[in-house]
Protein backbone atom coordinates (compact mmCIF):
# COMPACT_ATOMS: atom_id res chain seq x y z
CA UNK A 1 0.00 0.00 0.00
CA UNK A 2 1.38 3.38 -0.99
CA UNK A 3 0.73 6.28 1.29
CA UNK A 4 1.16 9.91 0.39
CA UNK A 5 2.34 12.43 2.94
CA UNK A 6 -0.33 14.74 4.29
CA UNK A 7 -0.23 18.16 2.74
CA UNK A 8 0.52 21.03 5.00
CA UNK A 9 -2.21 23.50 5.81
CA UNK A 10 -2.12 26.60 3.62
CA UNK A 11 -0.41 29.48 5.38
CA UNK A 12 -2.78 32.08 3.99
CA UNK A 13 -6.12 32.42 2.19
CA UNK A 14 -6.45 32.52 -1.58
CA UNK A 15 -5.72 36.15 -2.48
CA UNK A 16 -8.60 36.12 -4.97
CA UNK A 17 -11.06 35.67 -2.07
CA UNK A 18 -10.26 39.23 -1.04
CA UNK A 19 -11.54 40.48 -4.39
CA UNK A 20 -15.06 39.25 -3.55
CA UNK A 21 -14.86 40.73 -0.06
CA UNK A 22 -13.71 44.06 -1.44
CA UNK A 23 -16.52 44.05 -4.02
CA UNK A 24 -19.09 43.38 -1.28
CA UNK A 25 -17.72 46.21 0.88
CA UNK A 26 -17.72 48.60 -2.06
CA UNK A 27 -21.25 47.61 -3.12
CA UNK A 28 -22.51 47.93 0.47
CA UNK A 29 -20.99 51.39 0.79
CA UNK A 30 -22.48 52.49 -2.56
CA UNK A 31 -25.98 51.20 -1.78
CA UNK A 32 -26.02 52.68 1.72
CA UNK A 33 -24.86 56.03 0.38
CA UNK A 34 -27.14 56.32 -2.65
CA UNK A 35 -30.30 54.21 -2.12
CA UNK A 36 -33.21 56.04 -0.42
CA UNK A 37 -34.13 53.34 2.13
CA UNK A 38 -37.00 54.02 4.53
CA UNK A 39 -34.36 53.54 7.24
CA UNK A 40 -31.01 51.78 7.46
CA UNK A 41 -28.71 50.95 10.35
CA UNK A 42 -24.95 50.68 10.79
CA UNK A 43 -22.64 47.79 9.87
CA UNK A 44 -24.92 46.53 7.08
CA UNK A 45 -23.31 44.07 4.64
CA UNK A 46 -24.88 43.52 1.21
CA UNK A 47 -23.28 40.94 -1.08
CA UNK A 48 -22.48 42.50 -4.42
CA UNK A 49 -24.69 39.95 -6.25
CA UNK A 50 -27.85 40.59 -4.21
CA UNK A 51 -30.84 42.09 -6.00
CA UNK A 52 -32.14 45.45 -4.81
CA UNK A 53 -34.10 48.09 -6.70
CA UNK A 54 -33.21 51.69 -6.02
CA UNK A 55 -36.77 52.74 -6.97
CA UNK A 56 -38.17 50.35 -4.34
CA UNK A 57 -35.62 51.18 -1.62
CA UNK A 58 -38.05 53.54 0.10
CA UNK A 59 -40.22 50.46 0.78
CA UNK A 60 -37.41 48.67 2.65
CA UNK A 61 -36.11 49.18 6.20
CA UNK A 62 -32.89 47.52 7.38
CA UNK A 63 -31.66 47.49 10.98
CA UNK A 64 -28.14 47.41 12.39
CA UNK A 65 -25.73 44.61 11.45
CA UNK A 66 -27.96 43.08 8.76
CA UNK A 67 -26.15 40.69 6.43
CA UNK A 68 -27.64 39.96 2.98
CA UNK A 69 -26.10 36.92 1.28
CA UNK A 70 -25.18 36.06 -2.29
CA UNK A 71 -28.01 36.36 -4.84
CA UNK A 72 -30.56 37.26 -2.15
CA UNK A 73 -33.51 39.29 -3.48
CA UNK A 74 -35.67 41.84 -1.67
CA UNK A 75 -38.66 42.40 -3.94
CA UNK A 76 -41.73 44.58 -3.53
CA UNK A 77 -44.84 44.45 -5.71
CA UNK A 78 -47.96 46.55 -6.08
CA UNK A 79 -48.50 50.21 -5.36
CA UNK A 80 -46.08 52.24 -3.27
CA UNK A 81 -47.27 52.53 0.33
CA UNK A 82 -46.57 55.08 3.03
CA UNK A 83 -44.98 52.43 5.27
CA UNK A 84 -42.16 50.01 4.40
CA UNK A 85 -43.20 46.67 2.94
CA UNK A 86 -40.04 44.84 4.01
CA UNK A 87 -38.70 45.44 7.53
CA UNK A 88 -35.61 43.57 8.74
CA UNK A 89 -34.52 44.10 12.34
CA UNK A 90 -31.09 44.24 13.95
CA UNK A 91 -28.55 41.39 13.73
CA UNK A 92 -30.40 39.41 11.05
CA UNK A 93 -28.57 37.09 8.67
CA UNK A 94 -30.28 36.57 5.30
CA UNK A 95 -28.78 33.60 3.46
CA UNK A 96 -27.75 33.10 -0.14
CA UNK A 97 -30.57 32.93 -2.72
CA UNK A 98 -33.25 33.93 -0.21
CA UNK A 99 -36.26 35.69 -1.71
CA UNK A 100 -38.53 38.14 0.12
CA UNK A 101 -41.50 39.24 -1.99
CA UNK A 102 -43.84 41.71 -0.31
CA UNK A 103 -47.16 43.11 -1.43
CA UNK A 104 -48.19 44.34 2.02
CA UNK A 105 -45.68 43.59 4.81
CA UNK A 106 -42.90 41.16 5.64
CA UNK A 107 -41.48 41.98 9.06
CA UNK A 108 -38.41 40.13 10.36
CA UNK A 109 -37.68 41.03 13.97
CA UNK A 110 -34.24 41.16 15.60
CA UNK A 111 -31.74 38.27 15.75
CA UNK A 112 -33.33 36.05 13.11
CA UNK A 113 -31.14 33.60 11.17
CA UNK A 114 -32.33 32.50 7.73
CA UNK A 115 -30.50 29.75 5.84
CA UNK A 116 -30.13 29.50 2.07
CA UNK A 117 -32.85 29.27 -0.61
CA UNK A 118 -35.71 30.38 1.65
CA UNK A 119 -38.87 31.96 0.21
CA UNK A 120 -40.95 34.42 2.23
CA UNK A 121 -43.94 35.79 0.30
CA UNK A 122 -47.09 37.57 1.49
CA UNK A 123 -49.17 36.98 -1.66
CA UNK A 124 -49.83 34.52 -4.51
CA UNK A 125 -49.92 34.85 -8.27
CA UNK A 126 -53.50 35.11 -9.53
CA UNK A 127 -54.57 32.26 -11.81
CA UNK A 128 -58.39 32.15 -11.87
CA UNK A 129 -58.87 33.67 -15.35
CA UNK A 130 -58.23 30.72 -17.66
CA UNK A 131 -58.34 32.97 -20.74
CA UNK A 132 -55.09 34.69 -19.72
CA UNK A 133 -51.59 33.42 -19.08
CA UNK A 134 -50.82 33.45 -15.38
CA UNK A 135 -47.93 35.84 -16.05
CA UNK A 136 -50.51 38.48 -17.11
CA UNK A 137 -52.88 38.11 -14.16
CA UNK A 138 -50.88 39.92 -11.52
CA UNK A 139 -50.87 39.01 -7.83
CA UNK A 140 -53.53 38.49 -5.18
CA UNK A 141 -54.26 41.08 -2.44
CA UNK A 142 -52.25 38.90 -0.05
CA UNK A 143 -51.73 39.15 3.70
CA UNK A 144 -48.97 40.06 6.15
CA UNK A 145 -46.07 38.07 7.62
CA UNK A 146 -44.29 38.64 10.91
CA UNK A 147 -41.39 36.51 12.12
CA UNK A 148 -40.64 37.31 15.74
CA UNK A 149 -37.19 37.73 17.20
CA UNK A 150 -34.68 34.94 17.68
CA UNK A 151 -36.03 32.48 15.08
CA UNK A 152 -34.01 30.09 12.93
CA UNK A 153 -35.33 29.18 9.47
CA UNK A 154 -33.78 26.15 7.77
CA UNK A 155 -32.68 25.73 4.17
CA UNK A 156 -35.34 25.61 1.48
CA UNK A 157 -38.26 26.55 3.75
CA UNK A 158 -41.18 28.49 2.27
CA UNK A 159 -43.39 30.86 4.27
CA UNK A 160 -46.41 32.02 2.27
CA UNK A 161 -49.44 34.03 3.40
CA UNK A 162 -52.29 34.89 1.04
CA UNK A 163 -54.66 36.50 3.56
CA UNK A 164 -54.75 37.74 7.12
CA UNK A 165 -51.60 37.76 9.24
CA UNK A 166 -49.16 34.88 9.55
CA UNK A 167 -47.03 35.05 12.71
CA UNK A 168 -44.10 32.84 13.63
CA UNK A 169 -43.58 33.25 17.38
CA UNK A 170 -40.24 34.12 18.92
CA UNK A 171 -37.40 31.59 19.07
CA UNK A 172 -39.05 29.14 16.67
CA UNK A 173 -37.09 26.63 14.61
CA UNK A 174 -38.37 25.93 11.09
CA UNK A 175 -36.95 22.76 9.57
CA UNK A 176 -35.45 22.46 6.10
CA UNK A 177 -37.97 22.40 3.22
CA UNK A 178 -40.94 23.09 5.51
CA UNK A 179 -43.99 24.79 3.94
CA UNK A 180 -45.54 27.32 6.32
CA UNK A 181 -49.00 28.67 5.52
CA UNK A 182 -50.33 29.38 9.04
CA UNK A 183 -49.18 30.87 12.34
CA UNK A 184 -47.27 29.00 15.04
CA UNK A 185 -46.76 29.88 18.73
CA UNK A 186 -43.42 30.91 20.27
CA UNK A 187 -40.73 28.34 21.13
CA UNK A 188 -41.91 25.83 18.52
CA UNK A 189 -40.06 23.36 16.33
CA UNK A 190 -41.88 23.23 12.98
CA UNK A 191 -41.27 20.62 10.29
CA UNK A 192 -42.83 19.11 7.18
CA UNK A 193 -44.90 19.90 4.11
CA UNK A 194 -47.49 20.92 5.09
CA UNK A 195 -45.91 22.22 8.27
CA UNK A 196 -46.75 20.67 11.64
CA UNK A 197 -45.70 21.30 15.20
CA UNK A 198 -43.02 18.79 16.24
CA UNK A 199 -42.02 20.17 19.65
CA UNK A 200 -42.88 23.15 21.82
CA UNK A 201 -41.40 24.63 24.97
CA UNK A 202 -43.90 25.00 27.82
CA UNK A 203 -42.84 27.94 30.03
CA UNK A 204 -45.25 26.90 32.80
CA UNK A 205 -43.61 23.46 33.09
CA UNK A 206 -40.13 24.65 32.20
CA UNK A 207 -39.62 21.91 29.60
CA UNK A 208 -40.23 20.74 26.06
CA UNK A 209 -43.38 18.90 25.03
CA UNK A 210 -43.19 16.48 22.11
CA UNK A 211 -40.57 14.19 20.63
CA UNK A 212 -37.26 15.15 19.11
CA UNK A 213 -36.81 15.44 15.36
CA UNK A 214 -40.56 15.25 14.77
CA UNK A 215 -41.12 12.00 16.70
CA UNK A 216 -44.32 12.03 18.78
CA UNK A 217 -44.25 12.29 22.54
CA UNK A 218 -43.70 9.00 24.37
CA UNK A 219 -45.81 7.81 27.28
CA UNK A 220 -43.50 6.94 30.17
CA UNK A 221 -45.04 4.51 32.70
CA UNK A 222 -45.58 6.06 36.13
CA UNK A 223 -45.12 3.80 39.10
CA UNK A 224 -48.21 2.68 41.07
CA UNK A 225 -48.04 0.54 44.16
CA UNK A 226 -50.53 -2.31 44.38
CA UNK A 227 -50.79 -5.09 46.92
CA UNK A 228 -50.30 -8.63 45.59
CA UNK A 229 -50.36 -11.52 48.09
CA UNK A 230 -49.45 -9.24 50.94
CA UNK A 231 -46.49 -7.71 49.11
CA UNK A 232 -46.17 -4.53 47.10
CA UNK A 233 -45.37 -4.28 43.40
CA UNK A 234 -45.32 -1.53 40.84
CA UNK A 235 -47.93 -0.98 38.13
CA UNK A 236 -48.03 1.48 35.26
CA UNK A 237 -49.84 4.74 34.84
CA UNK A 238 -49.19 7.25 32.10
CA UNK A 239 -47.02 10.32 31.96
CA UNK A 240 -46.03 12.24 28.86
CA UNK A 241 -42.41 13.21 28.58
CA UNK A 242 -40.86 15.55 26.04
Amino acid sequence: MITTPAKRRARFEDPLSYVSRAATKLFSWWVLATYPFASIGRRVSLHYTCRLSRRAANQISLGHAVCLGKDAWLNTVGETSAEPKIVIGDNCNIGARDIFSAQNLICIEDDVMIATSVLIQDHHHAYEDVSLPISQQGVTPGGRIRIERGCWIGQGAAIVCNEGELVIGRNCVIGSNALITRSFPPYSVIVGNPARLARQFNPAKGGWIGGEAGRPAVAEPARQTVEVNGSHSSGAGGRIVG
